[in-house]
């Protein structure tokens, strides 16, 4: 991957391994992010990255593991470069382990330019606003928590929890309405095993998607160091592709929780102070120099919009890694276990789930004048209902008011038609918002109080059906 360099340094004067480092001492002149180039006694060639230089001693990572290297015989080479990728637009379609190497069985790929993979410095003044609409074809994103172009929205799940079928799917359905630029997907994941790797394989190949598809696959049995450097691959290749040819860029990261595991096993490499639940006090600034490359700027066509996905520890969404994240982008999304239980794909709970940016992306031409209504009547409606729930627990149905079981029917129906949708359902905006009319039906007309009444004359069934 690196080039050539005349001032490259070679030493074999490593002192200690530590975890996934190296301590090399009596070096000069290197610099902190420097490439490094490790070959093993046995001419076994590796990658790594100094991450700290100081008084003759350089700390480097070695992305692909120190399992079988000797103090005495390997040879450490600084290149003298930082880390940098060869990109080019014939990447569409193509599959990358986390060091972006081939694994399809194709040709390697030849760059047309090589990018630091640190990326792109962009000036915040010359960003532009997200506020245009991606349709998933998923109601409880496209109706509830909208995803707007050039924004940053994670899904939060937990462990086996259908998130990889959802990414898969947002994947394959994702477009931006009313745009004529090309859009394509760029996938990093992250600690996955064999079985989820061919899934994503198998998927994309099957419906299509894979043409406009880069991606980038650190399965579970590789180095998780390599786990660092994969979502900086894919990152630097979205940013090629949308500021340098233009496109629409959707950037899935799955699962930043196996990314952050590998910044802990770095931290506890190098002896530093823990900070909560033992990952680095720097996690904070780490995530967000990966989740800050999405977005927009000002005269350029592409965009970048980012899905980061974790697996919440037990499901706690207060665990330092949804926590730390939440800070950073702007929403989530919230998978959960009771709703997946039940049976309901995908199992995303839209009470806790929220898009900070999605009032900017819908309403009018974007998606429909009658959304932002909609969507609010629908989460207030489905809230009392699951009241009504808790309230049935306490002192039985028997008890309820006649609008009170008007509110839990509408609950049921609305996890049953609204939230539950197949793998394969790719529902139009115009779609969903039908579909919430239909069940916000079910309540008198006089509860529809977050919906403007021309709204209601212009889009209820009940008004709808006497037209027709």
């Amino acid at each position: 991957m690196m080039a050539e360099n005349i001032k490259a340094r070679e030493y074999r004067t490593v002192r200690e391994v530590s975890g996934p480092l190296l301590i090399v001492e009596g070096i000069e002149g290197v610099a902190y992010g420097e490439v490094v180039n490790i070959v093993t006694p046995g001419g076994d060639e590796r990658t790594g990255q100094v991450l700290e230089a100081k008084e003759g001693v350089a700390v480097v990572q070695v992305f692909e593991g120190t399992k079988g290297i000797d103090i005495g015989n390997t040879k450490i080479r600084f290149t003298g470069e930082i880390m940098k990728l060869g990109v080019s637009k014939t990447m569409l379609g193509r599959f990358f382990d986390g060091l972006g190497r081939p694994i399809d069985g194709g040709p390697p790929i030849i760059p047309e330019e090589r990018l630091p993979t640190t990326g792109a410095a962009i000036n915040p003044t010359a960003r532009a606003y997200p506020n245009e609409f991606i349709q998933t074809g998923i109601s409880t994103i496209d109706g509830m928590n909208t995803l707007v172009r050039g924004q940053k929205l994670p899904i939060f799940s937990g462990a086996g929890m259908p998130h990889n079928e959802l990414a898969a799917q947002i994947a394959r359905q994702a477009t931006v309405l009313g745009s004529e630029e090309p859009f394509s997907v760029i996938f990093a994941a992250m600690g996955i095993t064999h079985e989820e790797s061919n899934f994503f394989m198998r998927d994309f190949e099957r419906t299509g998607a894979l043409e406009r598809i880069v991606a980038f696959i650190n399965l579970a049995d590789d180095p998780a160091i390599e786990r660092i450097i994969t979502p900086r691959m894919a990152l630097t290749t979205a940013e090629y592709l949308a500021f340098k040819h233009d496109m629409h860029i959707l950037v899935i990261l799955t699962d930043m929780t196996n990314y952050c595991e590998a910044l802990r096993e770095i931290a506890a490499a190098r002896n530093e102070v823990p900070g909560r639940r033992g990952y680095p006090g720097y996690m904070y600034t780490d995530l967000a120099m990966n989740y800050e490359r999405a977005g927009r700027i000002r005269g350029k066509k592409g965009s970048i919009t980012q899905m980061p996905i974790l697996t919440m520890p037990d499901d706690d969404i207060t665990h330092p890694i949804p926590d730390l994240t939440g800070y950073i982008t702007e929403g989530q999304f919230v998978l959960a276990r009771d709703l997946h239980r039940k049976g309901i794909y995908p199992a995303v709970d839209v009470l806790p789930s929220l898009s900070r940016l999605m009032n900017e992306g819908i309403g009018g031409s974007k998606t429909r004048e009658d959304h932002l209504g909609v969507s609010d009547q629908c989460y207030a409606a489905y809230a009392e209902g699951r009241d009504m729930r808790d309230l049935i627990a306490v002192v039985g149905e028997e008890a309820l008011t006649e609008r009170d079981k008007l509110y839990l029917k509408f609950a049921e129906r609305f996890e049953s038609e609204f939230v539950t949708q197949d793998r394969e359902d790719n529902r139009t905006i115009g779609e969903t918002l039908d579909l919430g009319w239909k069940l916000l039906s079910i309540l008198p007309e006089n509860e529809l109080k977050r919906i403007d009444e021309k709204h209601i004359k212009k889009y209820h069934p009940k008004y709808r059906s006497k037209e027709a």
